[in-house]
């Protein structure tokens, strides 16, 4: 049988739900795991123990008096250390807020909580949630291998999840801080659509782009979590009106007759071949079980590097405004370069980017209306080894070792082109294992869709999970 704290959030709630296990025991038996392993993988920023126990008994009794919430009631999850947690230290990655412990929850934080769900702690992240680490806090370690990248900011969450340190967990994307953790980590990762989630209480990167969502093991379990926390927020300008979906209601449908749109040479040309052999294979699983496979082409994606380091660093500087420039010294060398360079930034260089990125979202949404989703990698290959002081260095450095993977199979594009254009459109996007390469590395696709289709895509994810069964392979953690 697979290990408990390999399975399944939803197998965990059923067994919750039927009494076969206690939340106070599952609890205790997660914390006991964090304290066994977590001193070398260094997912968690802060271990809530105490609190995780107290909402444990208190799901426990609930659940005994027949008053059970869903599928979250009493299963441990963790958050990123982005999100406010009332009491608690948030430190987004950052040794300015090393002592900020804030006096409200997070919106999704609540969220998590009014479902029941037992919150096991904070877990780590780059700085600022952009891509290198200060000095001063930990680097999550891949659990395949400890010297793979774990993923960008969302690096802790991709950690613990796939370690089995949690049964799922929070990460945020701005571009691509949801996918590349999972495809490193070989879980799954969903980026909702923009204003889905709520983002208030959430340290934002870029406001325009930032994304919340959740990185679990099963397309089925970032169906429960999504629901869990989807919905209006007046604390959120940008939070979206529509009724939140009941995603178990779509999750078991096949996939037969669905339209998948699959551009051959964008997905598979000038990347690592393993993967290029990987994504094909999982179209013809798909193909097989029933769906349509269309060829579309992807919008030339040319510069969008550049353009999307405009915007975010612009938007970076004023997210950073009370401590930057005011305390540069104490940020970390690749944050604090990144925000140099956004100061840096004309007006009329970011005026462009914005058309830029109003452009190719227009492009990009046509295409999308084309199909029901849209398959191509979350990267262009397994995770890179990077050592430690690159993961610290600045951003010549660090920019320079991942190029030096990255340019080997895709000059000069890069894994850029795959997870950029869903965070400008602010359109969904699951991304999940399909494999893994001959040096046992998690490869992954990336299903993209249309605004609000997070349901489809949890669908076609569950329907090629259940015919594969990737996500049974776990590292030996």
């Amino acid at each position: 049988m697979e290990p408990l704290h390999y399975s399944s959030l939803r197998d965990v709630a059923r067994r919750i739900q039927s009494k076969e296990i206690s939340p106070v025991e599952l609890t205790t038996r997660m914390l006991d795991r964090i304290a066994a392993v977590d001193s070398k993988l260094k997912s968690y920023a802060t271990v809530m123990r105490e609190q995780a126990l107290e909402a444990a008994k208190r799901a426990e009794e609930e659940i005994q008096r027949g008053m059970y919430r869903g599928p979250l009631h009493g299963v441990p999850i963790a958050v990123k250390d982005l999100c406010y947690t009332k009491g608690v230290r948030t430190m987004a990655g950052t040794s300015i807020y090393a002592n900020f412990i804030p006096d409200h929850d997070a919106t999704v934080v609540t969220k998590l909580t009014q479902a029941g769900a037992v919150l096991l702690g904070k877990l780590n992240l780059t700085e600022g949630a952009m891509a290198g680490y200060n000095p001063a806090r930990d680097i999550p370690v891949n659990p395949w291998r400890e010297d793979l990248w774990a993923g960008t900011s969302s690096s802790g969450s991709g950690v613990a999840t796939a370690a089995g340190l949690c049964y799922g967990s929070i990460g945020t994307d701005t571009g691509g801080s949801i996918r590349y953790p999972s495809a490193a980590n070989g879980v799954v990762g969903l980026k909702p659509t923009y204003g889905r989630v709520s983002r208030y209480g959430v340290f934002p990167l870029a406001e325009s782009m930032d994304h919340v969502g959740p990185i679990v093991r099963r397309a089925g379990d970032a169906a429960v979590m999504f629901e869990a926390i989807a919905g209006f927020d007046s604390n959120d300008p940008t939070s979206l009106k529509e009724p939140v979906p009941h995603m178990l209601d779509e999750l078991n449908k096949d996939v037969r007759g669905l339209r998948i749109g699959f551009d051959r040479r964008f997905a598979t040309e000038g990347i690592h071949p393993e993967q290029s052999a990987a994504l094909q294979s999982a179209v013809d699983v798909l193909s097989h079980l029933g769906a349509k496979i269309v060829d579309v082409q992807m919008p030339d994606v040319t510069g969008i590097r550049n353009i999307w380091f405009i915007l975010c660093a612009k938007e970076a500087v004023a997210a950073h405004a009370a401590n930057f420039p005011s305390r540069k010294n104490e940020y970390g060398p690749y944050f604090r370069g990144f925000l140099e360079t956004g100061a840096a930034t004309n007006a009329t260089d970011y005026a462009k980017a914005v058309q830029y990125r109003k452009d190719l979202s227009t492009k990009y949404r046509a295409v999308l209306s084309t199909v029901d989703a849209f398959i191509y990698p979350a990267g262009n290959g397994g995770a890179f080894s990077i050592s430690k002081e690159t993961n610290y260095g600045s951003m010549a450095v660090f920019n320079a070792a991942r190029d030096k993977y990255a340019n080997s199979y895709n000059p000069p594009l890069g894994a850029f082109v795959y997870t950029y254009p869903a965070d400008f459109s602010g359109t969904p996007t699951i991304t999940l294992p399909v494999g893994f390469s001959t040096e046992g590395i998690p490869l992954s696709m990336q299903i993209a869709g249309q605004a609000l289709s997070e349901p489809t895509l949890c669908r076609i994810g569950h329907a090629y999970e259940e015919a594969t069964g990737w996500y049974k392979k776990h590292p030996n953690v």
